[in-house]
């Protein structure tokens, strides 16, 4: 996306749209630093004004813009709470997890701000250290979205049987957080951090919680 002169803005829709714009190449960014897929499977482009890659494979970048659009309506209504990266190892087991977590106003903003804040959070991922460090080729990974309340009670049913709840083993013992980069603006705030198993988790037989958290809720895992 070029970059757009400043216009004033304040409506949730405008937000979440650009909320959810931004988030789908946070995570086109995230999975090509993170080394799932080989190099070619990205294309470079664009994004207000910083080189990002993008999937260039149909099934991986449909699984990106589809799931990330699907949470529109329910950013805009204020109902998700975090969306993760999660990513598995051979035993199905969460070995890391990106967690975007922010906050929608109401408030008028410049939408050159939000945008600008945005800019320099993408700068950042592009050179974080958690997500340069190469995970393994074999790994799986999934986004999850975290609502506040079940998306079959708060939109129509067409929107919510998109999200169904997930079984994602949860770790026993409060995981390590590594903060990567924050921001705060007139009309949203984000934070994302990664999380990990704590080191009394990482022995041979780390156990896990199997009951699923109804207020998780994912879409489909891509393809590999």
């Amino acid at each position: 996306m070029n970059h757009r002169g400043s216009s004033r803005f304040g409506s949730d829709g405008e937000t979440a749209r650009i909320v959810v714009e931004f988030l789908e190449v946070a995570i086109n960014t995230i999975v090509f630093l993170k080394g799932v897929y080989p190099s070619g499977t990205f294309e470079r482009c664009r994004y207000m004004n910083v080189v990002v890659e993008k999937s260039r494979h149909p099934q991986l970048r449909d699984y990106i813009h589809s799931t990330v659009q699907n949470l529109q309506p329910f950013i805009q209504k204020g109902l998700v709470e975090r969306v993760a990266v999660i990513f598995f190892d051979k035993e199905n087991v969460p070995s890391e997890r990106f967690l975007f977590k922010f906050t929608l106003s109401s408030s008028s903003a410049e939408e050159g701000s939000l945008e600008s804040c945005l800019r320099s959070f993408l700068v950042k991922l592009l050179v974080s250290e958690p997500l340069t460090k190469v995970i393994s080729s074999d790994c799986r990974w999934e986004i999850v979205g975290y609502f506040s309340t079940l998306p079959q009670e708060a939109v129509g049913n067409e929107e919510a049987k998109l999200w169904t709840s997930t079984n994602t083993k949860q770790w026993q013992q409060p995981p390590l957080i590594t903060p990567i980069k924050s921001m705060s603006s007139e009309s949203a705030n984000m934070q994302l951090y990664l999380e990990h198993p704590s080191l009394s988790e990482c022995g041979n037989q780390p156990t896990f919680s199997s009951s699923p958290d109804e207020n998780m809720v994912i879409q489909d895992t891509p393809d590999r």
